[in-house]
């Protein structure tokens, strides 16, 4: 799996569309447990190359119950965003991740994994893409409806700072979804 990665760190296939050089950000091993299907990293990430590193990931890992050790052994957690790049920024955020990723990668990729036990869909665009027809009208119909997607997937909305409107305005979420997540993470992981 790691050649895998190293491959994908090494894909130019959007250069000319992006702000800045490729740096296809993805992490994770044949044993990671539970894999994070998110957007695409942020600037931040992309400098760093490390993703998750910024307010997005530390209240992730908040919902998570699970501190910065934990969250980056790639035994319990791997990285496979929807887009591997950061794809620049738009009118309230970052643009949507490149169309190009998800396609051309996350099936190798999931040949790979041997010991999956959950997958959390992190946002619209991954609840899109693995949900197909079973989504529902929107993200906040997903999330809340996150039982029916259980075992294989969890759903959750972005954790940015962006979307604390959206937190405020379902406070359900944090109040009864997120003690879920944890309970289930904490079994997982053991």
């Amino acid at each position: 799996m790691q050649e895998l990665l190293v491959e994908i760190r090494n894909c130019k296939v959007c250069k000319a569309y992006l702000p800045l050089e490729p740096r296809p950000i993805v992490a994770g091993n044949k044993n990671s447990k539970i894999i994070l299907v998110s957007q695409a990293p942020g600037r931040k990430a992309h400098v760093e190359n490390k993703a998750w590193d910024d307010p997005s990931g530390k209240k992730l890992r908040e919902w998570l119950g699970v501190n910065e050790e934990v969250f980056y052994d790639p035994d319990n957690f791997a990285v496979l965003p929807m887009g591997f790049c950061y794809p620049g920024k738009g009118k309230t955020g970052d643009l949507p991740p490149r169309k190009e990723c998800a396609p051309l990668w996350h099936p190798k990729v999931w040949e790979e994994f041997e010991n999956v036990k959950l997958i959390l869909l992190i946002g619209k665009y991954a609840q899109d893409q693995y949900l197909g027809e079973q989504a529902k009208k929107n993200l906040t119909e997903n999330v809340l409806h996150y039982k029916e997607f259980l075992p294989k997937f969890f759903l959750l909305p972005h954790p940015s700072p962006v979307n604390h409107f959206w937190r405020r305005k379902n406070p359900w979420f944090e109040e009864e979804v997120v003690g879920e997540l944890q309970k289930l993470v904490g079994k997982i992981l053991g």
